[in-house]
């Protein structure tokens, strides 16, 4: 990889893909449901598809999208644009950051508080 654009060739198949992304979505939808059972905060979720839309009690956003052509996760928040890709067994970004953990960093410096998924 000679440019900060490459990412690595992604070993899964469309089918893999697509079960692990949708587990991904589907564990933040059910975190947020928990914390407003447990009222810890009130995000809303607003899902289409491969598209998880977060929105914060400030009204700030964030939004998690796949991206199948590119076997990637996308997160876009006030911090900037992350791509994830699928790496022994764990969602990371170029940087080798973990999904989850960036995840929890924007969300809890958009809500101003402490939030882990």
């Amino acid at each position: 990889m000679n440019s900060s654009t490459d990412t690595p060739a992604s070993s899964l198949t469309d089918s893999d893909y697509h079960r692990l992304a949708s587990e991904v979505l589907a564990r933040v939808e059910s975190t947020v449901d928990r914390w407003l059972d447990e009222d810890v905060i009130d995000i809303d979720t607003h899902r289409n598809g491969g598209l998880l839309e977060l929105t914060l009690p400030d009204g700030s956003k964030i939004v998690l999208n796949m991206q199948p052509p590119l076997h990637e996760l996308w997160l876009a928040a006030r911090a900037g644009g992350y791509h994830f890709h699928h790496a022994d067994g764990r969602w990371v970004d170029r940087e080798g950051r973990e999904f989850f953990e960036v995840l929890g960093q924007c969300a809890s410096a958009q809500a101003g508080q402490s939030l882990a998924f």
